[in-house]
């Protein structure tokens, strides 16, 4: 009686399990063809990658000139603008050298003034020396048309020919004065001419020197890695802080070789920081891949021609720009960890980049150049007030007729 009675009890246990089995395999089926169209419409053209981080320019402040900070005006986590002073040295040595420079400068255009003021002395010294001789050989023309008749001595004769010779070589010594006077302005004027040049230069120089006391933000950003402090004595080149500009960072992410076949520039991107969760997504593109793996330039590079070699799989690095927008209203800094999604659907992009212009400059130092151009104009026409302008084979005196030789009248 009880075989019967406990057959009767797992029929309907064996059909519940039936049921169960059968539902369960239906589910797996459908997730199975769901898993097989989200691969074959999405999956497949998406790789990923966990092994990324944000990147940016870390913009070392070093100082041009050697000097004792006397003024940090900047620290860690501050935002400073371009062009802002960050570090000032103690500016006394660089300011007596630029006094010295300056006062030479001075002096310099005062002589060079001297030298077109000569020219105008030596051409008067010719002009009145021709005068000199055009009366000596007139006297010597008179006297022997009356030679003749007695009335004019050989005495005389003799003594108006040494006078036309005397004025002669008086005539020779001015121009010759001139011709040395002239070769030190011709062709030139004060501002251009090459002895105040070289101490205009010394005047740049100087002052380029002075302005290299005071160390600008090249870029605007935020200060970082500040290690310099008042009293401290700098050499030309020691790092003193750094600027990060975090509105223009980007994204190295770290694929496998295996992920790069159909990844190319231009590709649309979505990404996720760990520091915002997922909640929080940026959408940028691929801009470039990285010349060689992580390892090929590692200080120490794996030498694979070993006999004890185990292949590695390599990860190339992909930079990825972010759309500007989104890095505003949530900035991100330097070294944070990305989730990176790559779109690969389009590969007919190249994987060679070419950037033809300037990524990145700064004009914040060009003023000093301007400001150094300034000061020696000033100097130069402070000091060249009323000088003569005259420029050498242009000058009027350079058209006057030489004079003319003494007659033979020996």
């Amino acid at each position: 009686m009880s075989d019967p009675q406990q057959n009767a009890a797992a029929r309907p246990n064996n059909a519940k399990r039936k049921r169960m089995m059968t539902l369960l395999a239906v589910i797996i089926l459908i997730a199975a063809i769901a898993y097989g169209l989200y691969y074959f419409l999405v999956a497949r053209f998406r790789e990923s990658t966990d092994d990324a981080y944000v990147n940016g320019n870390v913009v070392q402040i070093t100082p041009q000139v050697t000097g004792t900070v006397i003024a940090v005006n900047a620290d860690d986590t501050q935002t400073v603008t371009a062009g802002a002073p960050l570090v000032v040295l103690d500016p006394a040595d660089a300011q007596v050298a630029l006094q010295q420079a300056e006062a030479n400068l001075a002096q310099t255009v005062r002589q060079v003034r001297g030298l077109f003021v000569n020219d105008d002395q030596y051409r008067a010294q010719v002009a009145l020396r021709e005068s000199d001789l055009s009366k000596a050989q007139d006297d010597l023309r008179r006297r022997l048309a009356v030679a003749q008749t007695g009335a004019v001595s050989q005495e005389e004769i003799s003594h108006a020919r040494d006078a036309v010779k005397a004025a002669q070589a008086s005539v020779d010594a001015a121009q010759q004065q001139l011709a040395s006077n002239r070769a030190l302005t011709a062709n030139t004027t004060i501002a251009d001419h090459p002895n105040v040049l070289a101490a205009a230069a010394k005047v740049r120089d100087a002052y380029l020197n002075n302005a290299r006391n005071t160390l600008p933000a090249p870029v605007t950003g935020y200060v970082a890695k500040r290690s310099v402090q008042v009293g401290q004595r700098v050499a030309p080149g020691s790092p003193l802080m750094s600027v990060v500009p975090l509105n223009a960072v980007w994204v190295d992410a770290n694929f496998k070789e295996v992920q790069l076949t159909h990844m190319r520039i231009g590709q649309p991107v979505e990404l996720t920081a760990d520091i915002y969760g997922s909640s929080v997504k940026y959408h940028g593109k691929v801009v470039g891949f990285s010349a060689g793996t992580g390892s090929a330039f590692s200080l120490l590079p794996a030498q694979n021609a070993t006999g004890n070699w185990i292949k590695v799989v390599q990860r190339l690095p992909v930079r990825i720009v972010i759309d500007p927008k989104e890095l505003e209203q949530h900035p991100l800094r330097i070294g944070l960890s990305m989730q990176v999604d790559v779109d690969i659907k389009d590969d007919h992009g190249g994987q060679l980049g070419n950037v033809p212009n300037t990524v990145y400059q700064t004009d914040v130092f060009a003023k000093y150049g301007d400001e150094a151009n300034a000061e020696i104009a000033r100097i130069i026409a402070q000091n060249a007030a009323g000088a003569t302008s005259s420029r050498g084979a242009a000058s009027p005196a350079s058209a006057r007729p030489a004079a003319r030789p003494a007659p033979n009248l020996m």
